[in-house]
């Protein structure tokens, strides 16, 4: 099948990203302050330059793990079936765990992942996503910290893919087809 010829128009940029990571980070910190070690769990793949970009201006100590699910393939639309291809390693229970999304959509991900890490019995569990597009919400669930709201768009860029594209892009960008 031929890809569709597409160009990518800059939404958010690598500058605006950075000053709110750094504003969030402040944020968790204060939430985060009595830890003895937070378990930052993200999920992969979209989340993984947030992520590291995320845990290195964070001033606690953290673990990292990581668990991959899947809605949505090498297509737009997400399939509304949330597949756990990436178990996590370690253990959480009775631990603080911050669960780091890359985008909140439909919803249907981040309210399984919750569903899911919850029943292993963390202390305390809490999530964050770079982009928030609550005008695609079909379930309710809300991130306890948005770095960016946004429109109804498909965006790549920072880690986040189009068919496994546009993931090293330094902004976030809009998916424009040109046919």
């Amino acid at each position: 099948m031929a890809e569709r010829p597409y160009v990518i128009d800059e939404m958010i940029s690598a500058k605006a990203i950075a000053a709110r990571i750094e504003e969030l980070c402040h944020d968790i910190r204060q939430e985060f302050a009595s830890t003895d070690k937070l378990v930052v769990v993200g999920l992969l793949r979209g989340s993984f330059v947030f992520i590291a970009d995320l845990v290195r201006e964070l001033d606690v100590a953290v673990e990292v793990d990581f668990l991959e699910a899947s809605s949505y393939g090498d297509t737009m639309e997400s399939s509304r079936e949330v597949r756990i291809l990436k178990d996590l390693r370690g253990a959480i229970e009775g631990r603080d765990v911050l669960v780091v999304e890359d985008i909140v959509d439909t919803g249907f991900t981040l309210s399984h992942v919750i569903k899911l890490l919850n029943s292993r019995k963390p202390e305390r569990l809490k999530t964050i996503a770079l982009l928030d597009k609550p005008s695609r919400r079909e379930v309710p669930v809300k991130a306890d910290w948005i770095g960016f709201e946004i429109p109804d768009e498909f965006v790549v860029g920072y880690g986040i893919d189009f068919a496994q594209r546009n993931r090293n892009l330094p902004f976030i960008g809009k998916v424009r087809f040109t046919d």
